[in-house]
């Protein structure tokens, strides 16, 4: 089978509805990536209490696993960027779809073993394909059609993402949470061999889930290696002689890096302390189980949102639009951190509502006229990503000694950045 390039460039040019009836196609496929993406991603707050029991882990600990997922994207976007730059969106995202699978099966030895080392390192192979699917799907669908609704588009896709960081939730709570989780004290009771046998039945309720996703994957690289997603007029054109220093001299580039490291820290960061936030007596009072419940709602409001936003879009100013809903939802922080019950627990809840806008928003802003650059910044922007590692782990480190719910100033001080953002950080330079 030829590259991508080689089949494009030999291909007659395309009138207008074929290439609209392409670009369709093209938007259907991106968006089950989407939809696999947010599953895997979001099926990380399920396992952090299982694992957290599992390992009796404190919460810095267990929060090793967003660190390690996440870091993944720090240390494996600029190679990506450098794949997408050669290969094209095509094969990129094909190779994405088979490393996220390999990391999905790595799940299968590290429950067998019930070693959390071999976990993370599952972690990682599988946060690093996602790492170049983020790479090159963020822009070729932001670039799939007219330039003025690509943040519309890129909503459009998102919510797919979020369809599946929805389901997750629900799927894992129900194959994963479903047992009893004891606390180290109970497990402390139980005799040498029954701990063994719980540690076994915990780990392995772990490996039908990444069983299922490691296929579904595999069969998508099969779906995009028979389908030729269509050839962008900017693909190609971000080459060697452009440099990541390129990019770097311009002081938006750093504006929207930091906005992406700190909303996605920020959304991480509360999915991840959700179960265990809802559990406690003062907020929900409620078993881990249930509350993984709620982690689907908060997420399903990232998915109403998108929805929502992909039509608002149309109307409304983007810049507008991510600052207006950054403000509530830094407001909903505080309300949660000084409240208690369902007021707590609703408030958190709600947070997920008005995330929805805010990646595909700070993304289509931060690449928003580099033009050759486009890619370079792509690949910087999904560095920032580093922000779902490193913003978890020192909330983590706030918990164990202020409490979780005092904790969520770390949140509140990155959704207030985000405000500046939309307000100023986002404007494009005059030359």
């Amino acid at each position: 089978m030829n590259s991508m390039h080689t089949v494009d460039d030999s291909c007659p040019a395309q009138p207008a509805s074929g290439r609209a009836a392409g670009n369709r196609v093209a938007m259907a496929v991106m968006s089950a990536i989407f939809f696999m993406w947010g599953f895997i991603t979001v099926l990380n707050d399920v396992l952090i209490p299982h694992l957290k029991s599992l390992f009796t882990l404190n919460y810095a600990q267990v929060m090793l696993v967003q660190f390690t997922f996440f870091g993944a994207y720090f240390v494996m976007s600029l190679p990506s960027g450098k794949l997408v730059s050669h290969f094209g969106y095509r094969l990129s995202i094909i190779t994405g779809l088979c490393v996220t699978g390999i990391g999905a099966l790595l799940f299968i030895p590290a429950a067998y073993m019930r070693s959390y080392p071999l976990f993370l390192l599952a972690f990682f192979v599988l946060a690093s394909g996602i790492t170049l699917l983020q790479v090159a799907a963020n822009p070729y669908v932001s670039m799939l059609g007219a330039p003025q609704r690509a943040s519309s588009r890129l909503n459009l896709a998102q919510a797919l993402n979020s369809l599946g960081t929805t389901l997750a939730p629900k799927v894992g709570g129900l194959l994963i949470l479903s047992a009893a989780v004891l606390g180290a004290a109970e497990l402390a009771q139980l005799s040498p061999p029954q701990q063994a046998a719980y540690r076994l039945q915990q780990a392995h309720s772990v490996q039908g889930p990444y069983i299922g996703i490691a296929l579904v994957l595999f069969a998508l690289a099969v779906v995009v290696w028979l389908f030729h997603l269509p050839r962008l007029e900017s693909e190609g054109a971000d080459d060697s002689r452009h440099r990541f220093a390129d990019a770097l001299k311009h002081r938006r580039v750093w504006f929207g890096m930091a906005a992406i490291f700190l909303y996605v820290g920020a959304e991480v960061s509360i999915g991840s302390f959700m179960i265990n936030y809802l559990s406690l007596p003062q907020i929900g009072d409620m078993p881990q189980a249930r509350a993984a419940g709620y982690v689907s709602l908060y997420w399903g409001g990232a998915m109403v949102g998108r929805f929502i936003g992909s039509a608002l879009l149309t109307r409304i100013d983007t810049r507008a639009l991510l600052t207006v809903f950054a403000a509530i939802a830094g407001l909903l922080v505080l309300t949660t951190m000084l409240t208690r019950g369902n007021v707590a627990l609703w408030s958190v809840v709600a947070i997920g509502l008005f995330n929805s806008i805010m990646f595909p928003n700070i993304f289509t802003l931060g690449i928003e006229k580099f033009g050759a650059l486009t890619g370079k910044v792509s690949s910087l922007l999904v560095m920032a990503i580093v922000g779902g590692a490193v913003v978890p782990l020192l909330q983590g480190a706030l918990a164990d000694r202020i409490g979780v719910q005092h904790a969520f100033v770390l949140p509140f001080a990155c959704y207030a950045y985000i405000v500046f953002y939309g307000l100023r950080g986002s404007r494009v330079q005059s030359a």
